[in-house]
């Protein structure tokens, strides 16, 4: 599932230059980023389970509201007004443990920006960045709200709901910012025995933070309780079917609503799609290697620019991959500057982190040739440290959203770990750095982050099937780092009433990034329930 694992480099996360949707991320810088990366994936042990995924299908929940959840579906929403002009926000409520319903509540954020109109008002679409931990509600009031196709916020009140567990909704709680500081920093490509200890010590430090501070909550933010959460807003809002955009790990979110609720699927979109019958470690390694494709691209048009740090004309991708890897490789031993004003220098996490942020949207690699070129010529690191701390939302007065907190505590409860030991690791590093010589090391540290989870995994690989669903759009893209082109096929196998729809390009996620084909064939769907045919293909 993102777009991201490890509360490092995760599976799913935000694109650097604007709010659009976030992709699987990968681990925390490396190990933030594994998280997200895992998140995309959620986490899945590839070697535990006594089923296989194949065999397993998520089974839909009876159509009946059970009468100890009535009080929770006919709540009434209070809106008031909040942030831009336009948009309002309300909250509703969710049981904590939809076991036990008489336990306690969760509150849950909501915002929505009301149909402008002309044309008759189609009911509310639903939006959501990924991540997991993206704020749905700050993505719908920084893009979707007011960058959405003109035509489709005239027909839909468009909506957001932070999941449980994420910004304003309960927000999982970890390492405050000085020791997000010290995580994201931690060197992620261990070359000796205490160097893995302490990789380990951090892992634990994350994972222990977050049990002490949201003991409760960490057993419940599981994608299925948050698309049992959506559907309760969407009866508070009196639509009888959800309407749905999904990117990334929005997509595992969707199709996990039309697995438990078919009946009630109306118009779905799926954008970045994720692979939900895939274990932790197949997931992790399948984001590696889209990380890798996304890399060549970028080596590729960077050696034909006139900036590129990296290389010339004629320089080959395997030559522009090892000259970034020997630059990381002199961070590891000696950081440099970046004017930071709490004092972090550049190191070897840090900067891949910024170049793994990058390579989410072509857009940012003119930033990064620039970045590369102030760090490798002139010893600034300011330009790689300002893409690092936008893939960790991370202000300028030190702050950190709560994105890398869910995010792990998201995927690390989806699915069992990927590795449980750093030996596990260490066997598994070939297979890795043949998928990505460049980020391959990294990542297969990053995937032990929920080894140490204070939580047991809930969740399974398994297969959506969704059957009776209307129609459902599918969107993959060729080149996408963090969510393989490959995902999106097979989830598209896995929907019974899917239809896939392929964008051939790079970067994460495909509508709204320029593609027209894309874009018409996805409004079609949204307004008038049109879906495109089949295998459809857009450049």
């Amino acid at each position: 599932m993102h777009i991201r694992r490890n509360a490092r480099h995760t599976s799913r996360k935000l694109p650097v230059r604007r709010a659009r949707a976030r992709t699987a991320r990968t681990g925390g810088a490396l190990l933030a980023v594994a998280a997200l990366l895992v998140t995309a994936c959620s986490a899945g042990a590839s070697t535990r389970s006594a089923t296989s995924a194949a065999e397993v299908a998520l089974a839909a929940l009876p159509q009946a509201t059970p009468a100890a959840l009535a009080p929770y579906y006919g709540q009434q929403p209070r809106w008031r007004s909040c942030g831009a002009p336009g948009f309002q926000c309300a909250t509703l409520k969710a049981p904590l443990d939809y076991d036990k319903p008489a336990d306690g509540d969760v509150r849950l954020a909501v915002a929505r920006k009301k149909a402008t109109g002309p044309g008759e008002r189609l009911g509310s679409l639903f939006v959501n960045p990924g991540g997991p931990g993206g704020s749905a509600n700050s993505y719908l009031q920084a893009y979707a709200g007011i960058g959405y196709p003109a035509v489709v916020r005239a027909r839909y009140d468009m909506v957001a709901v932070d999941p449980r567990g994420v910004a304003r909704s309960e927000p999982v709680e970890c390492l405050d910012g000085r020791g997000m500081d010290t995580y994201t920093q931690t060197d992620s490509t261990p070359d000796d025995a205490h160097e893995t200890t302490e990789l380990v010590d951090a892992y634990k430090r994350f994972a222990e933070s977050c049990g002490a501070h949201s003991p409760g909550l960490l057993r419940h933010v599981s994608t299925v309780e948050t698309a049992r959460d959506m559907d309760i807003v969407r009866a508070a809002l009196g639509d009888a079917k959800l309407n749905y955009v999904g990117a990334s790990y929005g997509t595992f979110l969707g199709a996990t609503y039309a697995g438990l609720f078919p009946g009630r699927a109306g118009r779905l979109v799926l954008d970045g799609a994720m692979d939900p019958s895939l274990p932790a470690r197949r997931l992790n390694l399948d984001q590696t290697a889209g990380f890798e494709t996304a890399f060549q691209s970028f080596a590729k048009d960077c050696v034909q620019q006139p900036d590129c740090p990296l290389g010339t004309r004629g320089t080959t991708t395997a030559e522009v991959g090892r000259n970034l890897k020997a630059f990381f490789g002199k961070l590891d031993a000696h950081p440099i500057p970046t004017g930071d004003a709490d004092g972090r220098r550049l190191g070897e996490a840090l900067a891949t982190t910024g170049v793994i942020a990058a390579m989410y949207d072509e857009s940012s690699w003119a930033q990064l040739r620039e970045a590369l070129t102030s760090a490798m010529r002139e010893n600034d690191g300011a330009g790689l440290l300002v893409l690092s701390d936008s893939y960790y939302e991370r202000d300028a007065d030190g702050r950190y959203s709560n994105l890398m907190a869910a995010n792990a505590a998201v995927n690390c409860l989806d699915l069992p770990p990927a590795y449980d030991t750093p030996e596990e690791v260490e066997k598994a590093l070939p297979t890795f750095e043949k998928a990505s010589p460049v980020f391959g090391e990294g990542l297969a540290w990053a995937s032990l982050n929920c080894a140490y989870w204070p939580v047991r995994a809930t969740g399974e690989p398994h297969r959506i099937e969704a059957r009776g669903a209307a129609p459902i759009v599918v969107v993959g893209t060729t080149r996408d780092p963090a969510t393989p082109y490959r995902w999106a096929r097979a989830l598209a196998a896995q929907l019974t009433s899917a239809r896939l729809l392929t964008y051939e390009g790079d970067g994460h996620t495909a509508y709204g990034r320029g593609s027209s084909c894309i874009d018409s064939a996805i409004n079609a769907f949204l307004l008038r329930g049109t879906p495109p045919t089949n295998g459809k293909r857009c450049s």
